[in-house]
């Protein structure tokens, strides 16, 4: 896979992230239900099933300078079952162009913790976490919800930027999940819908303002995906438009 600039119109974090890159073949191990990469056109793609393995090739990649670099956008690179070999010549990969930015999002914060504690990243990464609910709904192999807002909370003890990123949102109870980002405290909240068709429970246009209202209320950005735009117009209120609300 070639590094990939996020092109506009994309659902990919447009308007900060530049290019995207994955070292990674193989099923993420989290097999999540409404898993993006395993629907769609993607879904039956050799390079996206069976085993995880590491691809040589990529780590040849030129990164060059000035980008910002989602790394592993089709895989959770921090899972359990990815052997820390394959991380840390990643990591290598990443330090080898060290005049970009590289961000690296996971389910399993607590891996993620332990190893940016122990200088593994480089040192201009961006952290996230993964958080679409306060419930326990969606069939994943992924840390419960709970235990990935626990782990978050170790971020405050080093010096790093974290986020969160709440997507695809999914029905939650308000003051219980506006109070986990709360504590969480991120840099900023991303929150997104599903892009894919998944048929999860999700909630009403209105609660998710609401949500949005809450986080905002303590300091903390929140940047919107433009797929929720799809759960403005079930409600019936598509005259807002996504950036309007948003204050982009």
């Amino acid at each position: 896979m070639p590094l990939n600039k996020v092109k506009a119109g994309s659902n990919m974090y447009q308007g900060w992230i530049t290019h995207c890159h994955s070292h990674l073949g193989g099923a993420c191990p989290f097999h999540c239900s409404y898993c993006y990469v395993a629907s769609g056109r993607t879904k039956n793609h050799p390079r996206y099933n069976g085993p995880i393995r590491l691809i040589e090739r990529e780590l040849a990649i030129i990164y060059g300078s000035d980008k910002t670099i989602f790394i592993e956008h089709c895989s959770d690179l921090f899972a359990e079952a990815i052997p820390l070999e394959f991380i840390e010549r990643i990591m290598a990969h990443c330090k080898t162009w060290p005049d970009n930015t590289y961000v690296f999002q996971t389910k399993n914060p607590f891996r993620l913790f332990h190893l940016a504690r122990g200088n593994l990243l480089p040192p201009n990464a961006i952290l996230g976490v993964t958080i679409e609910t306060n419930r326990t709904i969606a069939k994943t192999l992924a840390p419960d919800v709970y235990s990935r807002y626990k782990a978050a909370l170790n971020f405050r003890r080093i010096n790093c930027q974290f986020f969160v990123t709440i997507e695809p949102i999914m029905v939650f109870d308000l003051e219980e999940f506006a109070g986990r980002i709360r504590d969480i405290d991120p840099i900023f909240v991303n929150i997104g819908a599903d892009s894919k068709g998944h048929n999860l429970p999700e909630p009403s246009w209105e609660e998710v303002r609401a949500l949005i209202d809450k986080i905002r209320e303590a300091g903390i950005e929140v940047r919107l995906k433009k797929n929720l735009n799809r759960l403005n117009k079930k409600e019936g209120i598509c005259q807002e438009k996504i950036s309007e609300v948003s204050g982009m």
